[in-house]
C-alpha cells in the first residue's frame, strides 16, 4: 500500500488523528517531498507528521533501482535529507550544495503553517546524534520500562547539553488483551511460530546485518515487527492498564500499537483499555 496517496485520503476524512506518515529518504527527492508534504499539512489542518527512516532492507532498495548507502553514510544522507527539507519549509530561494542533493534558488509556496513533526528511532551513535540535533520526537523498538526510561534519559540528556526543546517519546508495542493469562499465552503461542526456513526470515536476518543494535534479537522479537511483544501490552485489560501507566511514568507520550488482526484487535483494545484510562 502507497504511504502517500494513503495519507492524502485519510487527512480528507478525518479530523483529529494525526497522519504520521514513515518515509526513507534514499527513496524520495527532498524538495519535491517537501512541496507534498506541505500541501498535506494544509489539507489536513497541521496533523501531518514524518518518521524518518534511515533504511535498512538493501534487497528492496535494488528492487527499485535505489542506491544503498553503508549504515553511517545513510544517516549522513538522511540528516542532509532533513536539513535541506526543513529549509525549503522555512526559507525561500533556497540554494543548496550538499555532498548528496544540490538545489538552486528554490521557492516552496505555499509554505507549511508550521513545520511538520519529524520523528525517528535507532539505537546506534550515528542516529542517536541525527535524531537528538534534528528531530522532535524519538521513537523507540519495544523494550521493559526500565530499558526505555534509560533511553529517554539519555536522550534528554543530548538534547539539554545541545538547548534544544524537550521530545516526544514513542514505544513500540504489540498488543494482546484476553480476559485470561491462558488466553494470552495461547496467541503468544500463534503469533511466535516462526519457522527459520520461512522466505520472510531472510528478510529479517538482513535487516539486522544492516542495522546497530543494542540487544540481540531472538526468533521470538523477530514474530513481531520492532521487537513490539517486548513492551508488554500483553495480558488482562488490568495488567495491560498497569503496564501503560508504568511506561506514561518513565515518560512515553504514545504506543505505535501493533496487533493481528488488526481492526478486531484494535477495537478489543479500545473497548477494554483505553476506555477504562480516559
Amino acid at each position: 500500500m502507497d504511504a502517500w496517496s494513503t495519507a492524502a485520503a485519510l487527512a480528507a476524512v478525518t479530523k483529529e488523528l494525526e497522519i504520521m506518515v514513515a518515509v526513507r529518504p534514499t527513496y524520495h527527492n527532498p524538495a519535491l517531498l517537501a512541496k507534498a508534504v506541505a500541501n498535506l499539512e494544509h489539507i489536513s489542518n497541521d496533523r501531518i507528521s514524518l518518521n524518518v527512516v534511515a533504511s535498512w532492507w538493501k534487497a528492496e532498495a535494488e528492487k527499485y533501482g535505489i542506491e544503498f548507502d553503508q549504515h553511517d553514510n545513510r544517516y549522513a544522507r538522511t540528516s542532509e535529507w532533513i536539513e535541506l527539507l526543513s529549509k525549503l519549509w522555512q526559507e525561500d530561494h533556497v540554494s543548496f550544495n550538499g555532498k548528496y542533493y544540490q538545489v538552486q534558488d528554490n521557492v516552496l509556496q505555499p509554505k507549511p503553517r508550521k513545520k511538520p513533526f519529524l520523528y525517528a528511532g535507532g539505537e546506534s551513535e550515528a542516529a542517536k546524534t541525527m535524531i537528538s540535533t534534528q528531530c522532535d520526537g524519538y521513537v523507540m523498538h519495544g523494550d521493559s520500562p526500565e530499558g526505555i526510561a534509560r533511553r529517554i534519559e539519555g536522550m534528554k540528556e543530548r538534547r539539554e547539553k545541545l538547548g534544544l526543546p524537550p521530545m516526544k517519546f514513542g514505544v513500540a508495542a504489540y498488543s494482546i488483551v484476553r480476559e485470561t493469562e491462558q488466553e494470552v499465552k495461547k496467541e503468544i503461542e500463534r503469533i511466535t511460530n516462526v519457522e527459520a526456513s520461512s522466505a520472510s526470515y531472510k528478510n529479517y536476518q538482513q535487516w539486522v546485518e544492516n542495522t546497530q543494535l543494542e540487544n540481540e534479537l531472538s526468533k521470538k522479537d523477530y514474530s513481531v515487527s520492532n521487537r513490539g511483544l517486548r513492551t508488554g501490552l500483553t495480558g488482562t485489560p488490568a495488567q495491560v492498564q498497569d503496564q501503560i501507566v508504568a511506561f506514561e511514568k518513565i515518560g512515553v507520550d504514545f504506543f505505535l500499537l501493533q496487533a493481528s488482526p488488526q481492526l478486531e484487535e484494535m477495537e478489543r483494545f479500545s473497548n477494554t483499555v483505553i476506555n477504562q484510562l480516559i
